[in-house]
C-alpha cells in the first residue's frame, strides 16, 4: 500500500533502526505502550513482544486490511486522529511509554496534546525530523535554542538516540531524521507553568531583539535584578539566557500588560 503525502507517511522499513527504537524502552518499567501511527505495522509486531498492554493510534483507516492482524486480548488499534483523542482515560495508568514515528507536520503538536492532556508519560520515544530534535536539544547560546526547548525539557530530560538517513524509509523522505527519547523528569522545578510558558513566549517572540524588549510588559526591574546576580548584561537577548534565569524569572515576576 502506498504512502499518503496527506498524512505525511514516511514508513520505516530498516530493522537496524527498528531495533533502535525498540532497545531504547526500559520495558520493564512500562505498564502501558502507547503508539502513535503504527503505518504498516513494523514496529508494532515487535511492541508487542514486550508483552505489554498495546495501544496504537492510526489515522488511515485504509491501513485496516495491515494492522487488524495485530489485535488481541493486550493490543488495540485505534483509527483516529491522535490530536482528536481523549487521552484524559490513560491518567491512571502510572507508567506510560509512548512510541511514535511522527508525521513531521504535526510533531510540535502531538507533543503539546501529550503535555496538556495532563498523562505525564514516563517516556517517550520518537522519530522526529533531524532540525526540530536538533531544537529540543539545544543548549543556551545556540540559534536552535528557543521557546520550545525550555517549555519541553520542564516536563523531561531529553537524549539522542539515533540519527536516522532518509534511505530507512519508504518513500524516502527529502530531509533527514532522529531517535529521540524524552523521560519524565520527576523533579520538575516549583513554578506556575502556565506563567513560566507565557514567560518563555513572550522572551523569544522576537529572537533579535533584547529580552528587555520582548518582556516590556513584565516589571523590568526585577528582570534586571535576577539578570545581574547571574552575571548576564541586561541588554542579552533569549538564546543568551539558560534555563535556571528563565525559572527564577518566572517565579518573581508578573505580566502586567501586553
Amino acid at each position: 500500500m502506498k504512502a499518503k503525502k496527506k498524512f505525511g507517511q514516511n514508513f520505516l522499513i530498516d530493522n537496524f533502526y527498528i531495533n533502535s527504537i525498540i532497545e531504547a524502552i526500559d520495558v520493564f518499567s512500562t505498564d502501558l505502550i502507547i503508539e502513535i501511527g503504527p503505518g504498516h505495522g513494523a514496529l508494532t509486531k515487535r511492541l508487542k513482544e514486550k508483552g505489554k498492554k498495546l495501544i496504537a493510534y492510526e489515522v488511515d483507516v485504509d491501513l485496516k486490511p495491515i494492522l487488524n492482524k495485530y489485535e488481541d486480548e493486550k493490543t488495540e488499534i485505534i483509527y483516529q486522529d491522535f490530536l482528536t483523542a481523549d487521552l484524559s482515560i490513560y491518567k491512571k495508568a502510572k507508567n506510560i511509554t509512548i512510541v511514535g514515528n511522527l508525521p513531521y507536520y504535526i510533531t510540535t503538536p502531538i507533543i503539546e496534546h501529550i503535555i496538556k492532556e495532563e498523562i505525564n508519560p514516563k517516556e517517550m520515544i520518537m522519530m522526529v525530523q533531524k532540525e526540530v530534535a536538533d531544537r529540543f536539544l539545544a543548549e543556551v547560546h545556540t540559534k536552535e535554542y528557543g521557546y520550545f526547548t525550555l517549555f519541553l525539557r520542564y516536563f523531561f530530560d531529553i537524549t539522542r538516540v539515533i540519527n536516522v538517513p532518509s534511505s530507512a524509509f519508504n518513500p524516502m523522505p527529502k530531509v533527514e531524521s532522529t531517535v529521540i527519547k524524552l523521560q519524565r523528569r520527576e523533579n520538575r522545578p516549583d513554578i506556575d507553568i502556565k506563567q513560566y510558558e507565557e514567560v518563555l513566549k513572550s522572551s523569544f517572540s522576537q529572537k533579535r531583539k533584547q529580552l528587555k524588549n520582548n518582556l516590556s510588559g513584565y516589571d523590568w526591574d526585577k528582570v534586571k535584578e535576577i539578570l545581574a546576580s547571574y552575571n548576564i548584561n541586561e541588554k542579552a537577548r533569549a538564546e543568551e539566557i539558560p534555563e535556571e534565569v528563565f525559572i527564577e524569572i518566572a517565579k518573581v515576576i508578573n505580566k502586567d500588560s501586553l
